[in-house]
């Protein structure tokens, strides 16, 4: 049964939550694959774009390359594998006003709780729109609300922050009128944010210094290369956004291979990277010596190597180093006379992960306790019926991910209509022992404090997460859709 398509309604076949890039993308896959269901998009915030919209910080932009980020539907044509925030979110918008899902987007349009009943086959949404409280129905719920919170950042302990006299910032929550110029600067990280914070931060301020409690990975590549100057030239458009998107998926496919089969090797060849592009006369250790093997963790990304040339620029530095004491005006560190003296300091700490964008969810009024569940195929969640989750990949672009699962939804979602089905809900099989494993696989620190926070993968099909595109795109369009999975129809 397919709810009316009255603009006026609350009730609708399919409701996504969240209009960032996972939503769109989920959006513009079910106008153009199962085009007889009626959907809504609910927006949290004012603003289509998501993570593009939220973070203002200086330099904001990818760590992956647009032509893999991008969406297939939708190829990215600018003369860039890195793009900035403002950049990707024209992109987004543009998309979304393509394939007309822009027009579905009802924003200031939180989604507080979720309900399922079964005995009325349909999700009850109860949805915060400008502090008044109103109600949604769907048949099926998509959460597009990525894994991590937009309100808070993920607490750091950082001993006498309060104490200090200077402006303190986190970069989740950049202020609109920041003045940093002929200001000396520590940005206190050395994930990808940092990075990006510091040859941004370093065009203006008087000096800017990364401290980082352990070092990690960061990689230069080129904004272009021969294949995407010279494809465009010679090829039809379709060809190459198909071929320029295929090289960069593969090559860094191998690259993630390389690295996990010798990862001795990757790190001597990151190590050399590093030093060939360093000052003359910079210590490669401890500041580019890792302790953890190449993807481990993400690499940093630095587009035509801007960080290293910041550093020979003589406009920033690194310190690697546990911080003792943070004083009214200073920063001390564990084990060295060395005493850093800030302007400002920007905690750069890492984010606080965050499932559905804080939305609680019930089956018949029950609580579902997330943390508790598994995710089947990477898509939808135990016991739990007409629900799906937009997850990409912690080891290439996170689009690719989250296209195969928007592919999955529609596959289902027309296989459902077919067949006459109401209800579907994965389940583990009782004599099934799972071994539970991290929905993300990454052993940064904001995902290993946050695993607790989060669903769970299993051991074993059809519990295994998403991890190669290729795999994961056909087991969403031709893959087993029945083990583990019960459908019913129950009249409505």
């Amino acid at each position: 049964m397919a709810y009316e398509k009255d603009s006026t309604s609350r009730s609708y076949d399919v409701a996504i939550v969240g209009a960032g890039i996972s939503g769109i993308n989920a959006a513009c896959r079910m106008k153009e694959q199962s085009p007889d269901r009626t959907f809504v998009i609910l927006e949290a915030r004012d603003a289509i774009g998501g993570t593009w919209d939220l973070f203002r910080y200086p330099g904001i932009r990818s760590d992956s390359d647009l032509y893999t980020f991008g969406f297939p539907f939708s190829p990215w044509t600018e003369n860039r594998a890195i793009a900035d925030g403002p950049s990707i979110k024209r992109y987004v918008t543009k998309t979304a006003a393509t394939f007309g899902v822009d027009k579905h987007i009802k924003y200031r349009h939180k989604l507080l709780e979720a309900n399922w009943s079964t005995d009325e086959q349909c999700w009850s949404l109860r949805v915060d729109v400008s502090g008044e409280d109103r109600y949604f129905h769907s048949r099926f719920v998509v959460f597009g609300t990525g894994y991590y919170d937009y309100n808070s950042a993920l607490p750091a302990t950082i001993p006498g922050i309060e104490n200090f006299q200077g402006k303190v910032v986190h970069p989740q929550f950049w202020p609109e009128k920041l003045d940093y110029e002929n200001k000396n600067i520590v940005v206190i990280g050395s994930g990808a944010t940092a990075v990006t914070l510091l040859p941004n931060l370093a065009k203006t301020a008087a000096h800017v210094t990364m401290l980082q409690r352990s070092p990690t990975y960061v990689v230069s590549v080129p904004q272009r290369n021969s294949l995407t100057y010279w494809a465009p030239k010679l090829l039809p458009s379709n060809w190459t956004y198909n071929i320029i998107r295929a090289q960069f998926f593969l090559l860094q496919f191998l690259y993630f291979k390389f690295c996990k089969t010798f990862p001795t090797a990757a790190r001597k060849g990151l190590r050399k990277h590093a030093a060939e592009q360093l000052p003359k006369g910079y210590p490669v250790e401890p500041a580019f010596q890792p302790s953890y093997n190449p993807w481990d963790q993400r690499l940093c990304i630095s587009p035509n190597g801007d960080f290293y040339e910041s550093l020979r620029e003589g406009k920033a530095d690194i310190v690697t180093g546990r911080i003792k004491q943070v004083t009214s005006a200073g920063i001390l560190l564990e084990g060295s006379d060395t005493i850093l003296h800030p302007d400002i300091i920007i905690t750069a700490t890492g984010l606080k992960l965050l499932w559905a964008g804080g939305a609680k969810i019930f089956v018949d009024n029950e609580p579902i306790d997330m943390t508790k569940k598994h995710v089947w195929k990477g898509v939808m969640i135990e016991d739990v019926p007409n629900a799906a989750i937009m997850m990409g990949y912690t080891n290439a672009s996170w689009t690719l991910g989250a296209d195969a699962s928007a592919q999955f939804v529609t596959r289902l979602l027309n296989r459902m209509k077919s067949e006459a089905f109401s209800q579907a809900v994965p389940k583990v099989d009782k004599d099934t022992a799972i071994k539970d494993l991290p929905i993300l696989n990454l052993s940064s620190t904001y995902v290993t404090e946050g695993k607790g926070d989060m669903p769970k993968a299993g051991d074993r099909e059809p519990w295994l997460r998403q991890s190669f595109y290729p795999r994961d795109l056909w087991e969403a369009r031709f893959g087993d859709i029945t083990q583990d999975m019960h459908y019913t129809r129950l009249s409505t």
